[in-house]
């Protein structure tokens, strides 16, 4: 009944949520949306409400079983791989169709088709960023290369499509009701753009804003704010000293070009996203098998990023994550091996600013010599609208995304792309070949063909090995290469080739017994080649390695404890120096209640706790007040990280950047302390739930929003701890997406959970029902299921051949 009521309340909001979504010229037709027979009120049940037991599918060359457990989550038993993948890719369609083919068209520089007006500047840079570009260079070179691969991913879509040409209006996903919209049919291409927006999602730099803030500051501001490696490195990779002969690096005397600055920049990786994964070695474990844990953190959205799965062949048996568009299991474990990921943070784009010879752009300047871009015109169709014609010149680099045309307001600027994800890689082969690894080696083999975003693959085996390798094609800089725009005329500025999958930094087996990494610098000082990002982590990973290092005899549920643990390691590095710092007078005044809940705080940030609020809130009051006193003439730059904010606040409370040009008295950090926590108590004091009934939960306000944000009715609110910067990675709007542990052993056993559910419908009961189970901290199991095994089966399907 709740389903009911549910759609009954839709009813009156829908209009409402698609008039804030969507232009109003392209709203779908009344009476489609409310037919009684095809409309939304088709949408309102659950998948084991009249299951289907068998359904015949063209080009399968046996029957297949699937056999749903109490969560929705599909065991598929296949006598061959390529119908195995044929068969993912009909059940990953019949519960997450549209979300499938939004992410694509979003990906891919689409959404306008469907959304109208709203999205075409986001299209149009997908599309000059080079999505589409990448995704048909890796399908020409699967083509040439890996026909083997590509006919598992045609598989795949043909499965996709045997689910499309079953559906009936009636039948169709609420959303495409919602747009006015059909699906369309999946082709290999397809899953390549979906791994191209994964690749874009985890990759990032701040170019322009480090050319603006070295420009209106300086080399030193740099070097003091910004440490490449800072004092308490702890790389996801040590060693005293590398088992291979590095690559020469040229070092070139070289100017940077007279950039000027710049009021729009390019957009970065979203802040915050991250992950967590280790492996501790059997040494370690009650039960003497290695255990590995992996919880990556990206935007919490309904339906979830994440698919639950088993795969199995008379050959193998794979469980874990998969992601809807991409074959196999992306975060999991075999009968005999577990991987889990995080992501890498390399910078592996550059960008070059072009001179073209005159207006035609057909000529660019390079090394004294004008050479022929590659111009292409590009149509975007809009819903209602007529279509979009863009015009985007290539270069040798890569596509000039910004210029007059686009972004940065008119200026005659031409920036072009160089990105590793541009060219011809083969990352789906990646996870193919570790769903049926069996030992390091076969591992190995597997991350090779990984190329981006860059990675960090952690590993163990039934065998004993435990390893760690940050996998991506890197190309070889010299140091400080790609930090600031560069000269695109100047050949010094290119990449030097790239660093030999060989050099890749990995370990297997190390001495303290486990490896874990979670976005920190991801190699040692003595690493022989130049790794640059501005958004390593400084806090996760050293609490995580402090953790490890002091437990033994560590059972799975540890493992869970591990990734659910909530202590600020940021406060308590920074929190008693604050209070040490703060004027008397709050001590008496306004805010004393605020000190003793802060004086008192264990620095865990607990959902129900006062203390992690008011210190999120006198740190953001802190920067807000210190950064807006820098004279950056409005200008985008890039500000410290709170690990070297908090450094710099404790070893040099009287640096240049403490001083505010705009007073005649020399500011110190005290000054920023007291002026962020007078700033603070103004803020409790306004705020609607202060006092008693103040949470941290609440203030953070943890939100699980539909993949179209104003769709209310379709997202959920949850109360949980953690936070940026803790291993229980919690935000507003991303965190641990997927949490899993997995005990390696003869019969492996897995936990996992992730915030949503397995159905893509809004009205099934499977839309959003672990989401209370990951908010508690609960976990289910995972471990893997024989087809003989009849325990709490929801439904069973067969697929036949046709």
């Amino acid at each position: 009944m709740k389903y009911v009521a549910f759609f009954f309340s839709l009813s009156f909001t829908l209009l409402v949520a698609i008039g804030l979504s969507i232009n109003l010229s392209s709203l779908p037709p009344l009476a489609s949306i409310f037919d009684p027979f095809k409309g939304f009120w088709q949408n309102a049940y659950s998948e084991d409400r009249d299951p289907v037991s068998e359904v015949d599918l063209e080009g399968l060359s046996g029957p297949v079983e699937v056999l749903f457990d109490e969560h929705l989550i599909p065991h598929i038993y296949a006598n061959s791989e390529k119908d195995l993948f044929m068969a993912q890719g009909y059940i990953t369609a019949s519960h997450r169709l549209w979300q499938m083919e939004f992410q694509v068209l979003a990906a891919e520089g689409r959404l306008s088709e469907v959304v109208g007006q709203l999205a075409l500047t986001h299209d149009r840079e997908m599309r000059r960023k080079g999505l589409p570009f990448g995704a048909r260079n890796k399908l020409t070179y699967l083509q040439e290369e890996d026909p083997e691969t590509l006919a598992m991913m045609q598989a795949y879509a043909d499965g996709v499509n045997a689910f499309i040409s079953e559906l009936s209006a009636r039948e169709l996903p609420l959303e495409y009701k919602l747009l006015d919209y059909r699906p369309e049919q999946w082709t290999p291409y397809k899953s390549l753009v979906f791994l191209m927006n994964m690749a874009e999602i985890l990759s990032g730099d701040r170019d322009l804003a480090y050319t603006n803030t070295r420009n209106l500051f300086g080399g030193d501001w740099i070097a003091s704010l910004f440490p490449e490696t800072p004092a308490d490195l702890l790389p996801v990779v040590s060693r005293t000293a590398w088992d291979f002969v590095p690559e020469t690096v040229e070092m070139p005397d070289v100017v940077y070009p007279d950039s000027g600055f710049y009021e729009k920049v390019l957009p970065g990786k979203e802040p915050g996203f991250g992950s967590n994964n280790w492996a501790v070695s059997g040494d370690k474990t009650a039960s003497g098998y290695p255990i590995l844990a992996n919880d990556p953190h990206l935007a919490l959205n309904l339906p979830s990023l994440w698919y639950a799965v088993q795969l199995s062949t008379p050959e193998y048996t794979v469980k874990g994550a998969s992601l809807p568009g991409a074959l196999g299991v992306i975060s999991g474990f075999n009968e005999d091996i577990a991987w889990g990921i995080t992501n890498a943070d390399r910078d592996v784009m550059d960008w070059y600013k072009i001179t073209f010879r005159d207006k035609s752009r057909s000529e660019y300047l390079y090394n004294g010599q004008w050479i022929k871009s590659n111009i292409q015109v590009d149509t975007i169709g809009i819903k209602g609208r007529e279509d979009f014609i863009d015009t985007v010149v290539y270069t040798h680099y890569g596509p000039v995304v910004y210029d007059k045309n686009f972004l940065p307001e008119g200026k005659a600027v031409n920036f072009a792309l160089k990105w590793t994800a541009h060219g011809p890689s083969n990352e789906q082969r990646s996870f193919l070949e570790l769903n049926r690894a069996t030992n390091y080696e076969d591992y190995l083999e597997a991350i090779s063909h990984f190329t981006a975003p860059a990675q960090n693959f952690a590993f163990a085996s039934r065998e004993g090995d435990i390893a760690m390798t940050v996998q991506g094609k890197f190309p070889l800089k010299w140091t400080g290469q790609g930090k600031y725009l560069m000269d695109g005329s100047n050949s010094a500025f290119e990449w030097q080739g790239y660093i030999p999958t060989a050099h890749n930094a990995k370990e297997i087996n190390p001495d303290r017994g486990f490896v874990a990494s979670a976005n920190q610098h991801p190699v040692s000082r003595n690493y022989p080649y130049y790794v640059f990002s501005d958004q390593f982590e400084y806090y996760r990973n050293r609490r995580i390695n402090e953790r490890l290092a002091a437990m033994n005899q560590i059972t799975p549920d540890e493992m869970k404890e591990l990734q659910l643990d909530n202590y600020d390691l940021h406060a308590a590095e920074t929190l008693p120096y604050l209070l040490d710092q703060l004027d008397s007078a709050f001590y008496r005044g306004p805010g004393s209640n605020w000190i003793e809940a802060l004086q008192e705080w264990d620095y865990y940030a607990e959902a129900d706790q006062a203390a992690p609020a008011l210190f999120k809130s006198w740190w953001q009051h802190l920067e807000q007040e210190l950064f807006d006193s820098w004279q950056n003439k409005g200008l985008p730059i890039v500000y410290p990280s709170k690990y070297n904010l908090s450094r710099l606040i404790r070893s040099e409370p009287a640096g240049l950047w403490f001083d505010s040009p705009e007073t005649s008295s020399r500011e110190t950090a005290v000054h920023w302390i007291n002026q962020g926590f007078a700033e603070m108590v103004t803020e409790m004091d306004a705020y609607p739930e202060a006092g008693d009934t103040l949470t941290w939960a609440k203030y953070k306000e943890t939100y699980i929003a539909h993949l179209i944000p104003n769709l209310r009715p379709f997202g959920r609110k949850v109360l949980v701890g953690g936070g940026k910067n803790i291993v229980n990675a919690s935000s507003s709007d991303w965190g641990p997406g997927w949490r899993m542990v997995v005990a390696l052993g003869p019969e492996p056993q897995g936990f996992a959970i992730y915030p949503g559910g397995q159905s893509g419908n809004p009205g099934s009961k499977y839309y959003d029902n672990l989401i209370d189970a990951w908010e508690n901290g609960e976990y289910i199991s995972i471990h893997l299921r024989a087809k003989t095994n009849a325990e709490n089966i929801l439904f069973k399907t067969t697929l036949n051949p046709d």
